[in-house]
């Protein structure tokens, strides 16, 4: 029995020489680069968040300062009312 038996080694050339032509294919494939494209309605509602943006930031700070000055109270009403549909 031979150690060294060069029929035993040429059982791997075959995956060595498809790993090569898929190498060699990737390298001639142009590189493809990521598109996003946003639809009409995703336009119109990030132009309808930016028209409300004023009035929204006035709101934030009307209700920071009532945080800061420990003037915010929550109706525990309505956040009832409001989380109650969730929860169900």
């Amino acid at each position: 029995m031979k150690i060294n038996d060069m029929r035993r080694i040429s059982g791997v050339n075959p995956y060595q020489k498809q790993n090569e032509v898929r190498a060699a294919a990737n390298t001639e494939r142009k590189q493809q680069k990521d598109e996003v494209k946003f639809s009409a309605e995703a336009m119109e509602m990030l132009s309808t968040s930016r028209s409300n943006d004023a009035e929204r930031t006035q709101r934030i700070q009307e209700l920071k300062a009532q945080v800061a000055s420990g003037t915010y109270h929550v109706d525990a009403g309505k956040l009832a009312d409001k989380v109650l549909p969730f929860i169900r």
